[in-house]
């Protein structure tokens, strides 16, 4: 059986918001493993097409991601370490990365617009020179639709990763994350992500847990209670705090994917990406934190840029 040869192609906001919600809101709590990824991918499509997996292979892999200007980086604690880091890691996978500078919001829609335009540019230039047998791709978007259609003329089949779920945004928000039904209708071979891991994960699969860079929750060491700096945030009233004050306070209270800071008289909300220097999974009730104090849409105050002090 002759060799089927994969490209993978992953649009990069939406990989990292669905990563960022199994690693702080699932109760997995772990982000995706690029390499557990790929060998999904490798073995599902082996499975449809009824071939051997060894005849299954990624020939190319990309990665399209806005990514803020490094002068905004450098203000945002480690962010411009946590940048070099995920780019060693899509080295040692194999991957190209491609990013656009953005200044200030990343997922920005003519930021993902210009990208989007990349990627499809790049599909079809290795489709036309006849290097891809199969495109794998990871997204939602409903503008993937004609590069699809595109694909689908030139007898290239499409295997499209998605997921669908719903999550609370920094700001507190009830949002929705849904894949577009047009574009699962044009492709070969949709993999809705969402309903194989739920089940994978009950069926303790093998190939759905190496999805994940670590292992279930009650199989890895407990973590340890750090000593923080703490003191008595109860007693100072900040009633007559405004935006742009720079404030030190305790956790209160921590859920999935956000928490509290004691703050009187009323306690703040703080959403996991806005904390600089910590992983929100690494975080305590009563640890200390510097903030600033800023105003959401609703004009309530809430903290942002939030600073674990150890």
């Amino acid at each position: 059986m002759n060799l089927t040869r994969i490209g993978v192609f992953y649009d990069g906001n939406y990989f990292t918001h669905v990563s960022n919600y199994y690693n702080y809101v699932h109760d997995r709590k772990s982000r995706l493993s690029l390499s557990g990824i790929h060998r999904y991918i490798t073995e599902r499509l082996a499975f449809l097409e009824e071939n051997e997996v060894e005849r299954c292979k990624i020939v190319e892999s990309h990665f399209y991601k806005g990514r803020i200007v490094a002068s905004e980086a450098s203000e945002k604690g480690n962010q411009l370490y946590f940048d070099r880091v995920f780019d060693d890691i899509l080295s040692y996978e194999g991957v190209t990365a491609h990013y656009q500078p953005v200044k200030g919001i990343v997922n920005s829609r003519s930021a993902d617009k210009g990208l989007n335009l990349q990627m499809a540019v790049d599909i079809l230039d290795l489709a036309y020179n006849d290097k891809l047998d199969v495109v794998a791709l990871i997204g939602a978007d409903g503008d993937y639709t004609a590069i699809v259609n595109k694909l689908n003329s030139l007898g290239i089949r499409v295997m499209l990763i998605s997921w669908d779920f719903e999550f609370t945004n920094d700001d507190g928000k009830r949002m929705t994350t849904k894949t577009s039904q047009d574009l699962i209708k044009s492709v070969s071979y949709p993999i809705l992500m969402h309903d194989r891991i739920e089940e994978g994960l009950e069926d303790d699969d093998e190939s759905i847990q190496n999805i994940f860079v670590l292992p279930p929750p009650d199989q890895r060491e407990e973590r340890q209670p750090r000593e923080s700096r703490t003191f008595d945030s109860t007693s100072v009233d900040n009633s007559d705090a405004k935006p742009g004050e720079v404030h030190e306070s305790e956790i209160l209270s921590l859920k999935t994917g956000y928490g509290f800071i004691q703050f009187q008289p009323n306690n703040l909300f703080f959403h996991h990406s806005n904390l600089t220097n910590a992983d929100f999974n690494d975080l305590y009730e009563g640890d200390a934190v510097k903030f600033i104090v800023e105003e959401n849409d609703k004009g309530e105050l809430v903290a942002k840029e939030v600073e674990l002090m150890v």
